[in-house]
C-alpha cells in the first residue's frame, strides 16, 4: 500500500507532477492518496497512528489534506503500510 505514497513523492520528486499545481492540490492528493492505502489495508486512523508512531489527529489533518508532512514521518507512513495486508474484494 505504500505504493500510491512512493509513486506520488517519486512524480514530486521528478518535478513533473508540481509545474501545474498548487501546494493545497498537491497535499490534497498525498491525503487522498494516505486515506485510500488506510481504507483499503483497513485500518483506522488509530491503528494507522499506532503503527506510525504519529497521533491520530495528524493522520486526520494530513488525510484532509492540510498537513505538510516531513520525509521523517512520510517514511513512519510507509513503513506502516509496508506491514499491512490489503483487503480483497
Amino acid at each position: 500500500m505504500s505504493d500510491q505514497i512512493f509513486d506520488f513523492a517519486r512524480e514530486l520528486l521528478s518535478g513533473t507532477t508540481t509545474r501545474s499545481r498548487s501546494d493545497r492540490e498537491l497535499l490534497a492528493e498525498f491525503g487522498e492518496r494516505v486515506r485510500s492505502s488506510r481504507m483499503q489495508c483497513n485500518l483506522s486512523r488509530k491503528e494507522l497512528a499506532c503503527k506510525s508512531g504519529m497521533s491520530e489527529r495528524y493522520i486526520g489533518v494530513i488525510e484532509a489534506g492540510k498537513g505538510n508532512i516531513s520525509i521523517v514521518l512520510l517514511f513512519r507512513l510507509m513503513e506502516a503500510f509496508q506491514r499491512c495486508r490489503p483487503q480483497t474484494a
